[in-house]
């Protein structure tokens, strides 16, 4: 087996370890004699010794590399291991006894060659597991390295184990084993691979506070599904964290889809490769220059932020209305880049007296617009406050961009515009529009990008399953059918610093998605997971659409043209924008409805007609006609599209 302690080339290691082995063939053949004799070797006997010995150590190394006992690890000898050590040995023992023989080596006593095998198993077997006892007991008493977490271990089974002996190997460096729980309180105090049980699930919450515990892997055998749901309750009720390592069965049979202990990856969600972006191009862009962020505390303006960070630019400005989340990020940003001058201005894109002081005073060359309102069956009870921060908000922040000669703003745009049946959607059709229009006109290059659902975002779909499922469910999803197209966090935000890159001023930005999914396959992808099976373990219930909502969203709308950009998977989508002085009447009548203390229906008929009405090009008169007669008598709201 090779020997890991030799460096060097495979060739050159493999000459060590068949040196290695020869030395112990000559060792345990002096050893033999030494034992059969007494340890009095006279000359005759030493004579014996030195003619056998060449025909001992050739005949043995032959046997042994051709049974292939020079590879392998000897770090990770086991068991198996042995047993093979065991059945070469024999077999160089008989092959020896027969070259013997055969050479006329009559003189030589039979029992040597007995001992000889003895000897042979216990030098290279005992070199063997010696090697791996001391690498894991250096390991597993070393110091435990920084972001290592002190893990509780509750099951005594197979999996738990096998866990075990791949936490004592190194195999698994990002936990460190404190102790063990089995569901059997009796079974405290005995060992299972070096490590105590310290009690049974009763006592978890003290065995926790004792060792200083912070998280539990539940590592139970196959057929004890109740058993898991016991624990993550008991881990629940004292707010310990806790991950499920799957069932040997399960992995076999294919009912649960990872291999190995890992938190859920978002990478399983996706169903597709993330989209890398051109970094030449982002460098250029954002390197030594100012960027201002809006929305900077969100899950969106925040990456926005750390993705900036990397391109070393001149000063970030994080404008955030919400002061905790500002609060957090600079200092997380102020730790992992210290070089970079951090701005946190606390300010509402409602203000454009406000908006139009930061930009002047900072001069941004970049504004990555991230602030809005996004959550549809909120915005469907609060159209105004909709209005007001998805669209009068982005004509504050262009007007105050265009103020301080901005190079580029990107508005960040959702799926949802397409084709709105939501306030939320039909606020960011409208700032699309907004947008398109005054960038005719503009110097400060004006461009959007639409994004699918963002995995992993406050308030997506991932975090409320994953509440559901720790707290034993059910997972509630609006209905069977509904798809959705996803993107992770950092694909999303670079998709936005990408397209800053490629602005030409009112083109919309769509990155490449692959195909929608199913939003109930997502819930059930979770809960396999999780170590769980759904509707057994997990139940998933459907609550049906919510207002506002579609079964599937689309990419672009009727008229828009597709481009192509240089990057493969990044489109550009073109239209001809309604006339900016349509447009800013349509801004106009939106901001004198709310004036008016209109009820949320009127608000939001008002709102629809006046898209309506700009999607067809309507006139200044048309447009104040749509938007009086909606708001006198409120028509149907728009249903999802099936």
């Amino acid at each position: 087996m090779v020997f890991p302690m030799i460096p060097g080339p495979l060739p050159l290691r493999r000459a060590a370890v068949l040196a290695v082995h020869a030395a112990a063939f000559a060792a345990s053949l002096l050893g033999s004699f030494l034992l059969r004799f007494d340890g009095a070797l006279d000359p005759f006997l030493m004579r014996q010794i030195a003619s056998a010995m060449p025909v001992f150590i050739v005949t043995k190394l032959a046997v042994f590399f051709a049974l292939r006992q020079h590879t392998g690890w000897w770090r990770y000898a086991s068991f198996s291991d042995l047993q093979s050590l065991f059945k070469a040995t024999l077999i160089a023992a008989a092959a020896t006894a027969v070259a013997c023989f055969a050479l006329d080596f009559r003189t030589l006593p039979r029992s040597i060659f007995p001992l000889d095998a003895i000897m042979t198993i216990a030098l290279l077997g005992g070199a063997r597991f010696g090697l791996r006892y001391l690498r894991e007991s250096f390991l597993h008493h070393g110091p435990p390295e920084a972001g290592v977490l002190r893990t509780l271990v509750v099951g005594t089974g197979t999996v738990a184990e096998g866990l075990l002996r791949d936490v004592r190997r190194g195999a698994v460096r990002t936990i460190d084993i404190v102790g063990v729980i089995d569901l059997d309180p009796r079974h405290k105090g005995s060992l299972i691979n070096g490590y105590a049980v310290a009690g049974g699930l009763a006592d978890l919450a003290r065995v926790a506070q004792e060792t200083g515990a912070k998280q539990v892997i539940i590592a139970l055998d196959g057929g004890s599904k109740d058993a898991v749901r016991r624990v993550i309750d008991t881990c629940n009720a004292i707010d310990l964290s806790h991950r499920v390592l799957p069932a040997t069965d399960d992995l076999v049979h294919g009912s649960v889809t990872i291999s190995h202990l890992r938190e859920v990856s978002l990478q399983d969600i996706l169903g597709r490769s993330p989209v890398r972006l051109d970094s030449e191009q982002l460098e250029r862009l954002f390197t030594s220059n100012t960027v201002l962020v809006t929305g900077a505390g969100g899950s969106i303006g925040s990456e926005l932020c750390r993705q900036v960070a990397r391109f070393g630019p001149s000063q970030i400005i994080m404008l955030e209305q919400a002061e905790n989340p500002l609060f957090h990020l600079e200092r997380e940003l102020r730790a992992s880049h210290p070089d970079i001058d951090l701005e946190a201005v606390v300010a509402d894109i409602g203000d454009y007296q406000r908006l139009e002081q930061v930009c002047l005073h900072f001069r941004p060359r970049v504004v990555l617009h991230a602030a809005a309102h996004k959550h549809v069956p909120l915005m469907e009870k609060n159209p105004w406050e909709a209005i007001k921060n998805n669209i009068l908000g982005t004509h504050n922040l262009i007007r105050a961009a265009q103020a301080a000669a901005v190079d580029v703003v990107v508005l960040i745009s959702t799926d949802k515009a397409v084709n709105p049946t939501s306030v939320m959607g039909a606020t960011k059709r409208v700032s699309e529009m907004l947008m398109q229009s005054l960038s005719a006109t503009s110097q400060t290059r004006l461009t959007a990008v639409r994004f699918g659902n963002v995995l992993g975002s406050n308030g997506s779909v991932i975090p409320i399953f994953k509440e559901q499922i720790a707290a034993g469910g059910p997972v509630t999803v609006t209905h069977p059918e509904m798809k959705r197209y996803f993107m992770t966090i950092p694909e999303a935000s670079q998709l936005v610093l990408q397209a800053a890159t490629f602005a030409e001023g009112g083109d919309v930005f769509v990155l490449d998605m692959g195909e929608p999914v199913l939003i109930v396959d997502v819930a059930r992808d979770l809960i396999r997971l999780s170590g769980l099976e759904p509707d057994r373990d997990i139940k998933i219930e459907f609550s049906g659409i919510r207002p506002g909502e579609k079964l599937f969203e689309e990419l672009s709308t009727a008229g828009e043209g597709t481009a192509p950009t240089p990057h493969a998977r990044i489109f550009r989508f073109s239209q001809q924008p309604p006339d900016d002085k349509v447009v800013l009447e349509a801004i106009r009548l939106l901001e004198s409805c709310a004036a008016t203390n209109q009820p949320p229906s009127h608000i939001r008929a008002t709102l629809f007609a006046i898209l309506d009405a700009l999607e067809r090009n309507a006139s200044i008169a048309e447009l104040a006609a749509a938007a009086r007669d909606r708001t006198l008598t409120p028509s149907k709201p728009r249903t999802a599209v099936t």
